[in-house]
């Protein structure tokens, strides 16, 4: 298979390693497992990045806490069921690794870049903060080959916002920006919340193709 299909979803992420290898699962004898990224953002903050890498890529019987990762591969989905229903599943799923035991310069250049080519497949929601800032959620269809999609969830700022804001669903759009992690509280009963995490990508140029 060329690497000419994944043209419609890039991805490179660059951070340390918080934690070891969960196995996740396996495909023909071929075990992946799930790695969790830290990567930094221009405010000093970061975002906590799951990613998912073959065993052919990295010895998972080294310890790797704490090392640097240098990734590039696509950000996937996957439906996962439970609770009687289906929750959306998001990791990088890594192509290319590097371990490093230090961050380097190039590293911190351009640690976290997104780029997809898809389809609105819901009708986009843009709302307004109580400070006044403007936000639309997008959620876009990429195509995979053998007819599979990853659906990825996207949110735009501003102008940006104002711009998705008319996108009709079936759309044809590309998207640069990165990837991020927000904490919320899942609530499962009247008394009982659960900290989650999820993962979006935070958009920061976007073009509309065609309907």
């Amino acid at each position: 298979m060329t690497d000419k299909v994944f043209e419609n979803n890039q991805v490179s992420i660059a951070g340390q390693v918080t934690g070891g290898f969960t196995f996740s699962h396996d495909v023909f004898g071929e075990g992946f497992y799930l790695l969790e990224v830290s990567v930094g953002r221009l405010s000093e903050s970061y975002d906590i990045i799951p990613v998912m890498v073959s065993e052919r890529l990295i010895n998972v019987e080294e310890p790797i806490d704490g090392k640097y990762l240098v990734v590039s591969g696509q950000f996937r989905s996957y439906n996962r069921h439970e609770e009687n229903k289906n929750r959306l599943v998001l990791s990088v799923f890594a192509r290319e690794v590097a371990v490093y035991d230090e961050m380097t310069e190039e590293m911190e250049m351009k640690p976290n870049y997104i780029f997809l080519d898809g389809f609105v497949c819901k009708p986009p929601i843009y709302r307004k903060t109580p400070l006044g800032r403007e936000i639309a959620d997008l959620l876009l269809a990429v195509n995979r080959p053998y007819g599979k999609s990853d659906y990825i969830p996207c949110i735009c700022w501003g102008r940006n916002a104002r711009f998705a804001e008319g996108f009709q669903v079936g759309g044809h759009i590309q998207l640069w920006g990165r990837i991020q992690s927000r904490e919320y509280q899942k609530k499962l009963s009247e008394t009982e919340f659960e900290k989650r995490i999820a993962y979006e990508v935070s958009v920061s140029k976007l073009e509309f193709l065609s309907e």
